[in-house]
């Protein structure tokens, strides 16, 4: 293998990488570039991280058809909108050849196999996040971690952010300045003109922490704010749950709270919820399991096409929110169950469950043994909504290798100006469920 030059070498970039990054070749090796597009000719630093070998960005000598100059101050340092130099519709392909082919390669799925739905677009791909992650940046600033480091941006400001939001990291900052050095992370909620705050603390939450919170609630007319301990129960001042409707039945309030999770744009997610309520084609007389169920974003309108929905979701936060939604809307054929998925379908196995259809909605990491689960409950159709194609073609590959078959992939392109992006795909499997 060559050593790599100590001098910047002149590369153009070929494609964009599944974690978002511009991708050439040196020596016949890949090479991955954070900040680098398409059609870029860009001078870089070589260096190896482990098998990997990463560029570092010195200069783009001349610019690909689809850069752009970035509508932020912070582009080129921030960790947040990776994509912000690169044209909409760059993205959109981008995302839906990322997903395609991280099925192909990881998965081993020929997309000839299964249908693959046009991208769904985002109605807004700019100050559109409802909802943002915030670290304690050093002199009481607040901030985001900057482009591939953990090292963290001060931010007064964020266009990415709802209009309620955009301001509130630089007023917020000074009002939170005494949790400072007992704070994790700030977390930020929105939902139309409302706004709530959280606070993930290292420690124990103390009347400190309780008066300095209560005060910029008040100065900043905020709905309410949580204090999570890093051990215990939250401590709820206010009244942080922001309500919103569930997507498809507006008749059903659905609640939101900054420490429990809510799909960052809400305008796309109703086009997610309907892609999943559509692939997952529920009768009547079915019975639905809905794993990693939240505080009922796809629970409700499942409801409304079925029998019964069983959800089952790990954050009491977001069963307390669900149960709360289904009490006040009437709402009788769901229950919740609070547990980690993998002991609970251990559990539904071992009484002899049977479902029909189930919806799985996991973290970024997955849903290891789903396929096994599948199988054991009797499973007919399977619905997975993923936020990472590599989880997506490994859990796909093993719902494949148990019997089941992809039927449709619909990408969802929920983040813009990020390399981040959803995806909806359904799996069937033949001889199982009612009249098999």
């Amino acid at each position: 293998m060559l050593p790599l030059p100590e001098t910047p070498v002149s590369l153009t970039i070929d494609r964009l990488g599944q974690l978002g990054e511009g991708v050439a070749s040196w020596q016949g090796r890949t090479v991955f570039i954070p900040g680098a597009f398409p059609g870029d000719t860009v001078r870089v630093h070589l260096e190896s991280q482990g098998r990997v070998l990463r560029g570092l960005l010195r200069e783009v000598v001349s610019p690909g058809p689809d850069r752009r100059v970035a509508p932020c101050s912070l582009a080129s340092e921030c960790g947040g909108c990776d994509w912000l130099g690169l044209a909409e519709s760059a993205q959109r392909s981008a995302k839906q050849e990322i997903v395609l082919s991280t099925l192909e390669h990881l998965g081993h799925l020929r997309r000839e196999d299964f249908t693959v739905r046009p991208l769904l677009v985002a109605p807004r791909d700019w100050g559109y996040r409802r909802r943002a992650v915030l670290h304690p940046a050093g002199k009481g600033a607040l901030g985001y971690f900057s482009r591939r480091s953990h090292e963290r941006l001060a931010v007064s400001e964020c266009g990415a952010l709802t209009p309620v939001l955009t301001a509130l990291p630089g007023k917020l900052a000074p009002l939170l300045k005494p949790l400072a050095k007992d704070t994790e992370e700030v977390l930020l909620l929105a939902e139309g003109d409302k706004a709530a705050f959280a606070v993930n603390l290292t420690g124990q939450v103390s009347a400190r922490h309780v008066e300095a919170a209560e005060a910029a609630v008040r100065a900043l007319r905020l709905e309410g704010a949580v204090l999570v301990p890093k051990e215990g129960s939250p401590r709820v001042l206010g009244k942080p749950a922001l309500r919103s409707y569930s997507p498809l039945r507006p008749e059903v309030p659905l609640y939101l709270r900054p420490d429990s999770f809510a799909q960052a744009h809400a305008e796309a997610n109703v086009g997610l919820v309907t892609s999943a309520i559509f692939e997952l084609a529920a009768r009547d007389e079915d019975s639905v399991l809905e794993l990693y169920s939240g505080n009922g974003n796809f629970t409700f309108p499942l409801a409304a096409g079925a029998a019964s929905v069983l959800g089952v979701e790990s954050s009491p936060v977001g069963v307390e929110l669900a149960q709360r939604s289904a009490r006040e809307a009437g709402v009788s054929n769901v229950r919740f169950v609070q547990g980690d998925a993998r002991k609970v379908c251990d559990g539904l196995v071992s009484e002899g469950r049977r479902f029909d259809v189930c919806l799985a909605d996991p973290p970024r990491a997955g849903a290891p043994g789903l396929a096994k689960w599948m199988v054991a409950l009797g499973i007919r159709r399977v619905v997975y909504v993923a936020c990472d194609p590599a989880s997506l073609a490994r859990d796909a590959a093993g719902l494949v290798a148990v019997g089941y078959k992809p039927q449709a992939l619909q990408v969802v392109d929920m983040f813009p100006q990020t390399h981040h992006v959803e995806a909806v795909m359904s799996f069937e499997r033949p001889g199982t469920g009612k009249g098999s």
